[in-house]
């Protein structure tokens, strides 16, 4: 038995690898395909009367560990320099403001039209606005410089920014001034407790000479992302700030730190860093998905009813995204509009709603549907619209 397990595992690793490969050529993005396979594997082992453990209680820790090490990937690519200031702040403003308004935009369609209650509204709404960075930084590799540094940048605030929200919403039970408060000054204490951190676990890491680092920095980092999160602190902000940190350390260069740490022999390690990093999230991206669409019951994911719905939230997606493009960034359309997938975020924030503010309507179902349609959404204007070089924005008016 143990040999068949092997090489049931080792088949879904190369499998993954060979849709990530694809995905350069097809553009279509390896997540799909992972979630149609575990979906193919459960209807195989039904046929085939296989019975497997359930494994579903790791589904959790497999996607916590597979967010810290999306955002630790894709803060460890992010430069700051004086020349991206805007860039900068049009991601950051795209991913807190748009989330904002489409939470509030289903908010709305919840309490007055469905007549649920603000609080368990706001819950369910948020997981469903919120951008994956799991899909759309693995995505984006083929897109310019810029366009991707803007997708990284969205993307990882779009999930730090949601997560807080949500957090919030869950833990707060006393008035909202007082929560915003307490919220504030959570936000700056891990902000100054993120980069004492982050400074001695890049000395640490310059420092070690045993064989084994990369794997004890990277454990310190899910440590400390886990006592954090116990704490109620804001605790994606310490893993964002970690890979900043240590991307960007040409801002700590002076005359003493240069006295204390070889800075090329530090950038050097830092490459080697990288390449374990992806290499890891590769492998809990990959068995994340695998047993999500497992567990995704298909009959469920062609439920009519639900594909509707799915459908209004995905086109309120992107014609919010739209407008707030043109009117507010004022940022071409193409292709960064198609860039906004759901994926492990949204997952993980469903699958830790409590039950008595769950939804009815909300299961795997419509979760799978919405992820699917947002990428496929994200396929087709990678696919078709840059291979024709549409211009989305020539019948709109000109800017001033």
């Amino acid at each position: 038995m143990t040999y068949y397990i092997l090489i049931a595992l080792c088949v879904i690793v190369i499998f993954s690898y060979i849709f990530e490969l694809s995905a350069k050529y097809t553009k279509i993005p390896g997540v799909i395909l992972l979630i149609v396979t575990g979906m193919l594997i459960n209807s195989l082992t039904d046929n085939l009367n296989v019975k497997i453990p359930d494994l579903s209680v790791l589904l959790p820790i497999m996607g916590t560990i597979g967010l810290i090490l999306i955002v630790l990937e894709g803060s460890l690519d992010l430069t700051i320099d004086s020349s991206k200031k805007k860039l900068i702040a049009n991601s950051i403003t795209s991913s807190i403001v748009l989330l904002l308004v489409f939470v509030t935009l289903i908010t709305l369609v919840l309490v007055y039209i469905y007549h649920f209650s603000l609080r368990q509204s706001l819950i369910n709404s948020i997981p469903l606005g919120i951008i994956s960075s799991a899909v759309a930084i693995p995505s984006a590799s083929g897109l310019i410089k810029t366009d991707k540094e803007f997708v990284i940048y969205e993307s990882s605030i779009s999930d730090i920014f949601g997560i807080l929200a949500f957090d919030f919403i869950i833990a707060n039970t006393t008035s909202i001034g007082k929560g915003l408060v307490g919220f504030a000054f959570e936000i700056l204490a891990t902000i100054i407790l993120s980069v004492v951190f982050s400074s001695a676990l890049a000395y640490i890491l310059h420092k070690i000479n045993h064989h084994v680092k990369y794997i004890i920095i990277t454990t310190a980092i899910i440590l400390v992302y886990s006592l954090a999160k116990l704490a109620h602190l804001p605790s994606l902000l310490v893993v964002l700030i970690f890979g900043l940190v240590m991307n960007n350390n040409h801002l700590f260069r002076n005359k003493f730190s240069s006295k204390v740490i070889d800075f090329q022999s530090f950038d050097s390690e830092l490459i080697s860093f990288k390449h374990i990093t992806g290499e890891l999230t590769f492998i809990i991206r990959s068995f994340f998905f695998i047993m999500f669409g497992f567990y995704t019951n298909i009959f469920d994911v062609l439920d009519i009813d639900s594909l509707i719905f799915a459908s209004l939230v995905t086109v309120s997606i992107f014609i919010l995204r739209a407008i707030f493009f043109k009117t507010v960034i004022k940022t071409p359309l193409n292709p960064l509009l198609f860039f906004a997938p759901r994926g492990l975020i949204t997952i993980l924030l469903f699958m830790n709603i409590p039950e008595d503010l769950l939804l009815p309507s909300m299961n795997k179902g419509l979760i799978t549907q919405i992820i699917f349609l947002t990428i496929l959404m994200m396929t087709f204007g990678n696919v078709f619209l840059g291979k024709v070089g549409i211009n989305l924005d020539k019948n709109l008016p000109k800017e001033s």
